[in-house]
């Protein structure tokens, strides 16, 4: 209405940005740009201004002055020249004294000297506009006002001119609040915010209201205009809006959403304090046969009634929520000692489980509670309530209407599992598993007569990991069989390579107890061999454990025939660490026996490993079995082994394991290094008893 408008320069960005009325007063389109570079603003500027509009500019950045004020011509856009009068202030400095810019006003000249009735006439314009208009001298003093302002404040134009707007003032906002207002209008020259005020009625109402001041070309303070809209009702909506977001309709009890607000809010505040919260999980027991039997209606009274008498049982500052049907959450605040919760919950317990009388009917449920604590669980906000939601199922499931506590030592122990599945996953995936070749060779000839392959993992930043620290993880998991597949094919592959090579050398693998009872695992090995001809069957053997066969003897007895028929050869590793190793070896037709290195170790300074050895060699040859001992450290062990009858034998004193590359060389170099053979074996020490 005074005709002015705004502009600022930001001297850091060269920017010049001004309101929609400038474009109108130079002709452009409203479409046009309110920001130009401050070459494109200076072209605009008349010739004969240029130079004294800069060195004002100038004076302002290099801290010369902190105000700007100078009339000057701009181009319109039908080429004729508009004059203003340019007003601002420096706003901030750099620390090196710059100036990050001017903020202000401008006003056509001429037209400060309009007087006050113009001011007037000019308001005139919006007596039925919405919005509530005031305008004030400069001591604040009413000197006009629209309809729309006597229809908001209940005021007639009478009755308010003259007055000052403290009269409209409720009261709710401090003297502070106020001081801030006119600092900003003395500043900036403009001020918009939400005020409370009160109408001729007394009544409340809320108001967004913008006052700017208005000074004319001098820059002398003329008048105040007010425009004010009444937002009374739209907060009203608004406020229910934000109560239908963040509260549950029926119970009244904060949803899910306001929940997790809360929650966070009260983790924070806990870390800050060094204190503990719970969070504890809340169903409720036989709700669903109340509503079956009843109906929803009364079953929703219920949810009330129940949702009030638990809310009472918590303190002041814990919060109850409703997240589901007959679900709630309980989050208890500020425990000094994570002990604390437990008499809390006890009154929730008890108040689930009261009778609820409702009309002519007398209603009893209970509740199932689980529980996490924070920070001895450190989880977030949503992983704490899945975590007492997990401990609640507990609680259902150890008989209901009671409390289980989540535990974080086997959740964390569960989560190390998965991860750990997850990485040998990521190792299978992407081929970082390798196979490790220990040679097998004939004490007595010198002849290498195969090799056992071991997995090994290739991890990119460990190096080289042994099978004891993954293979355990996947031992009751199905990636075990997929692990165990993977190593009978790449063995049939290595042993196609060195074959054509000419290595003629058989190899054994290790089969678990989960692969070797799956029922596929026959139908699987006769895959791996059609896929791999030139590979002879009995060029394979497999080893298994004594405990392979516990579970079902007979299944494993007749799963080793069927693969038999296939060509393959068994070996029963470890053997004489089960239980009834006898019966084993009567009743589980293994080709080969495997000498446990636990007793191959110790044979030359125990007299009852040596004893044992000695034992499972005989019983080898009593029931027609190879067998080979594994453990050999040294050249006494294998001398001792020779004398006692066993001739076959691995071990670090023959050979470490090693990458199949390297089992080509070394076997040349022990056939190189082999001497002449003993025509007999010395005779067997006999046992220190």
């Amino acid at each position: 209405m005074a005709g002015m408008g705004a502009w600022l320069v930001d001297f850091e960005r060269a920017e010049v940005s001004f309101d929609a009325l400038l474009l109108e007063l130079l002709g452009a389109e409203p479409t046009d740009p309110i920001h130009l570079c401050t070459s494109a603003w200076q072209a605009l500027v008349h010739p004969d201004d240029a130079a004294r509009q800069r060195a004002h500019w100038d004076q302002c950045l290099r801290g010369e002055r902190d105000e700007y004020i100078m009339e000057h011509r701009l181009r319109r856009r039908d080429g004729g020249w508009l004059c203003c009068l340019f007003r601002a202030q420096v706003q901030g400095r750099s620390p090196q004294g710059l100036a990050r810019g001017l903020v202000g006003t401008y006003q056509e000249c001429g037209y400060g000297q309009r007087n006050r009735d113009d001011l007037q006439v000019a308001a005139s314009v919006f007596t039925h506009a919405r919005e509530g208009i005031s305008i004030t001298d400069p001591s604040g003093k009413i000197i006009d006002v629209n309809e729309a302002f006597t229809r908001i404040t209940g005021y007639a134009r009478e009755e308010i001119i003259g007055r000052n707007p403290r009269i409209l003032q409720s009261g709710r906002q401090s003297p502070e609040f106020y001081a801030a207002m006119w600092k900003a209008i003395s500043t900036r020259g403009h001020w918009t915010g939400e005020i409370w005020n009160r109408r001729k009625d007394g009544s409340l109402f809320l108001e967004v209201i913008t006052i700017s001041a208005v000074r004319n070309a001098q820059g002398v303070l003329q008048h105040y205009v007010a425009v004010f809209t009444d937002v009374t009702s739209e907060r009203a909506t608004e406020r229910q809006l934000e109560s239908i977001a963040h509260f549950d309709v029926l119970t009244e009890l904060p949803n899910r959403v306001l929940l997790f607000d809360r929650l966070r809010q009260f983790m924070v505040h806990c870390q800050r304090r060094s204190s503990s919260l719970a969070v504890a999980f809340l169903d409720l027991d036989g709700f669903k046969a109340v509503n079956d039997q009843y109906g929803s209606a009364v079953g929703d009274q219920l949810l009330i009634a129940l949702s009030r008498r638990m809310s009472e049982a918590l303190r002041e500052g814990d919060t109850l929520a409703r997240v589901g049907g007959d679900e709630f959450v309980a989050v208890l605040v500020d425990l000094e000692k994570s002990e604390d919760y437990e008499p809390i919950l006890e009154r929730l317990l008890s108040a689930a489980a009261k009778p609820v009388a409702l009309g002519r009917h007398t209603l009893q449920v209970s509740a199932s509670i689980g529980v996490t604590l924070f920070p001895r669980d450190l989880a977030d906000a949503e992983q704490l309530l899945r975590h007492a939601d997990h401990a609640m199922y507990q609680a259902k499931q150890a008989g209901k209407n009671r409390v289980a506590v989540f535990d974080v030592a086997h959740d964390a122990a569960q989560a190390s599992q998965r991860q750990n599945l997850a990485d040998v996953r990521t190792a299978y995936e992407q081929n970082q598993l390798v196979l490790y070749y220990q040679p097998k060779v004939n004490l007595k000839t010198g002849e290498v007569v195969g090799a056992e392959a071991l997995i090994r993992w290739q991890h990119p930043e460990r190096g080289l990991v042994p099978p004891g620290q993954f293979l355990p993880i996947i031992e009751n998991h199905v990636l075990s069989n997929v692990v165990g597949e993977w190593v009978i094919a790449t063995a049939l592959r290595q042993m196609s390579q060195w074959h054509a090579a000419g290595l003629k050398i058989k190899v054994s693998v290790n089969v678990g107890a989960r692969q070797l009872l799956d029922t596929g695992f026959a139908q699987s090995l006769e895959a791996l061999l059609a896929a791999q001809r030139d590979v002879a069957p009995d060029c394979l053997e497999l080893e298994i454990l004594e405990s392979s066969a516990l579970e079902d003897m007979a299944q494993v007895s007749e799963l080793m025939r069927r693969c038999q028929a296939l060509g393959v050869r068994f070996a029963l590793d470890d053997f004489g660490t089960g239980f009834s190793s006898l019966t084993y070896m009567r009743r589980l037709p293994a080709e080969v026996i495997k000498i446990d290195q636990s007793f191959v170790r110790d044979l030359l300074s125990d007299a009852d490993d040596l004893a044992i050895v000695q034992g499972v060699i005989g019983l080898a040859k009593a029931f027609r079995r190879e067998v080979i001992a594994e453990g050999v450290e040294t050249l006494e062990h294998g001398k001792v082994l020779l004398a006692l009858g066993c001739e076959l034998a691995q071990g670090y004193g023959i050979a470490r394991p090693m990458p199949a590359e390297s089992l080509p060389a070394w076997t040349q170099t022990w056939a190189a290094e082999r001497g002449p053979k003993p025509t007999a074996p010395p005779a067997p020490p006999r046992p220190r008893v």
